[in-house]
This record gives C-alpha cells, sequence and structure tokens, in this order.
C-alpha cells in the first residue's frame, strides 16, 4: 500500500532529502489519483495533461506506506510537526483509502488529523469525525456560485449548503479553502470570507497558481497588493477585530479598512500574511517558488518583510482613510 507525500513532507519525515530554507509544520499526505473532477486550475483534473504526481506546484513523490507511518515517528520529525493533513483526490475510492490511513496513522501517532475531501453527505462528515480526524475541508475554492461555475464542476450553492450544515452540526470542525485570483473581485472575496466565518468555519487563503496542463495555465497569478489587501481584511474577519461592513470598497476593490495601516502594522505585524487554515499547517511554497516574494509566508516574518507587505497597502488604501478625515 503506498502514498504520496510533499516534496517538504518527505524531507521531514527521512524519506528524501531536499534543501529547505522552510519546513512543512503538517504532514501532507496524497490519497487517490486524477480526480472524476475537472477544475479549471489543479494538476489533478479529469481532463488535466499536468504531470500525476503534482498538486498546485508541489510534486508529491509515492512511498510504501510502513515507511510513512515510521517517519511519522522519528524524532525529528515529532520536533517539526503539529499535524498530519490528508488531501483527497476524488476518485471512487479515495475517501474510503482515506478512512483506512486516518485508521492507520491514528494508531501510531497523537498528531491532529485534517482530511481535506468531497464528502456527500453529513453522515460522511460523521463518519470521519467518528474516526478521530480533527478538521474536515471541504473546499470551495471560488467566492461566488459564478466563479465556481467557471472554473468547477457542480455546484456552489450545495457545497456551500452542506458546508454550512456540517459547521452548525458540528461546530470547530469544519473548513474551506477559497483562491484568490480566479476571476473575483476583492469585495466578492471579503464577502465570502465573513459569510464564512460567520459560520463558525475555517478558511485557508490561497493564491492561484498557474500549472502547465490545466485550462487555466495561461492565467496570471494575482497582483501581490491584491492579494496583501483581501489578507488584510481576512486577518481583521478572523481575529473579530472588524467586518466587511465597516470596510470601503469602489469598484469592488478594497479602499479602507477604516483604520490607518500605521495602526494596523503596530498592532498586527506579520500575522496577515502568514499562511492560514488550521492550527499547524504552513504550506512552504504551495503557492510560489523559493527566491520569490511569498504569498503565504511559512513562518513568522522579519522586519522588513513586514515593512515590505504592507507597502502594498500604504500605496492607495492608507491615502483613501486621510481623504475620508479630511
Amino acid at each position: 500500500m503506498t502514498i504520496r507525500c510533499s516534496i517538504g513532507t518527505a524531507n521531514v519525515l527521512g524519506l528524501k532529502k531536499v534543501k529547505a530554507d522552510a519546513l512543512p509544520t503538517t504532514a501532507y499526505l496524497m490519497v487517490g489519483e486524477r480526480c472524476r473532477f475537472d477544475c479549471a486550475f489543479c494538476a489533478q483534473a479529469r481532463n488535466s495533461s499536468a504531470r500525476a504526481d503534482l498538486l498546485s506546484r508541489v510534486s508529491w513523490p509515492k512511498f510504501a506506506g510502513q515507511e510513512v507511518v515510521k517517519g511519522l515517528a522519528f524524532p525529528e520529525a515529532q520536533t517539526v510537526l503539529q499535524r498530519v493533513c490528508f488531501q483527497v483526490v476524488q476518485d471512487k475510492v479515495a475517501l474510503e483509502e482515506t478512512k483506512q490511513w486516518v485508521k492507520v496513522v491514528r494508531n501510531h501517532s497523537d498528531l491532529p488529523i485534517c482530511v481535506s475531501a468531497g464528502p456527500r453527505t453529513l453522515e460522511e462528515v460523521q463518519e470521519l469525525l467518528d474516526l478521530g480526524v480533527d478538521h474536515i475541508s471541504i473546499a470551495l475554492d471560488a467566492a461566488t456560485a459564478e466563479i465556481y461555475a467557471q472554473t468547477k464542476d457542480g455546484s456552489w450553492v450545495e457545497r456551500f449548503t452542506l458546508l454550512s450544515e456540517a459547521a452548525e452540526r458540528f461546530p470547530g470542525h469544519l473548513a474551506t479553502h477559497l483562491i484568490v485570483g480566479l476571476g473575483e473581485n476583492e469585495e466578492e472575496m471579503v464577502r465570502c470570507l465573513q459569510t464564512l466565518y460567520d459560520r463558525g468555519i475555517t478558511v485557508a487563503l490561497f493564491a492561484f497558481t498557474p500549472v502547465k496542463g490545466t485550462r487555466l495555465e495561461g492565467i496570471k497569478p494575482p497582483e501581490m497588493a491584491h492579494y496583501r489587501r483581501i489578507q488584510v481584511a481576512h486577518d481583521l474577519i478572523r481575529q473579530g477585530l472588524a467586518r466587511v461592513d465597516q470596510f470601503h470598497f469602489g469598484e469592488g476593490k478594497v479602499l479602507d479598512f477604516n483604520l490607518s495601516i500605521d495602526e494596523l502594522q503596530k498592532t498586527r505585524g506579520g500575522e496577515p500574511f502568514q499562511t492560514s487554515g488550521c492550527k499547524g499547517c504552513n504550506r512552504p511554497y504551495y503557492n510560489e517558488k523559493p527566491g520569490e516574494e511569498l504569498y503565504n509566508y511559512p513562518r513568522a516574518l522579519i522586519r522588513d518583510e513586514v515593512e515590505i507587505a504592507w507597502g502594498y497597502l500604504r500605496t492607495n488604501v492608507d491615502q483613501n482613510v486621510g481623504r475620508r478625515k479630511e
């Protein structure tokens, strides 16, 4: 029985030596291959011609299951890892395989387990939780029903309804993914974030990453200033420091947060720009290559990085706050 690990996870588990300046604090394991769905951005999509070992821009080599389980017990891995996350490709058998893997990992590790999958019913969500899963992520990916219809199979409304009902029945155990850069505007994304947090749903924010062989391979990633504004809005909403109706928008863009950027930088530092999602999930270089400016930092930012990140917001957001106060 084999399973795929992200290349960074393989490094932490002692399965493959890779040069890395940031180690994953979650063990990312992938179950299944070649999805039955056809998401336009995904390397595992039904009609994708991307490499079979890719998810986003990360490679996922295959290893014997016993090697992976043994790696989770390595002292070095135990000092780094805070969580195990199963990325479940939606083929016909992957979810059932995942249940078996959850049992195996639970028998060999005390780490919290997250499953990023596509359960179709509340009963399937219940079954995963009963197996000892801590968080279940049902990915929306798209902030609106229209963007969902353009980039994914199925119904945004049905997926959102299941996510909401599951969050109500199993509070504190549901999460989702949102991808910035699929065609939504900033206001649509921020309002979606508010709606999800109002329902107690944890959100992992991603930047769209073009992958060769997918339908959206020719689309550019989001501009950094665009992503930084959404990250700050996300941080304020997630921490309960502000609500979307306190922000000002113009033509779909965040004009200001009703707070000065200096004040926000002083109180929030680099936290808005770190990887979001389940506790202990840092996803190093999931959306970018080493050497590039990071959309999501897998660690605490140094002082210069904090200044640069907030600098994107000073260009127009701070000016808008000033004009509103005049």
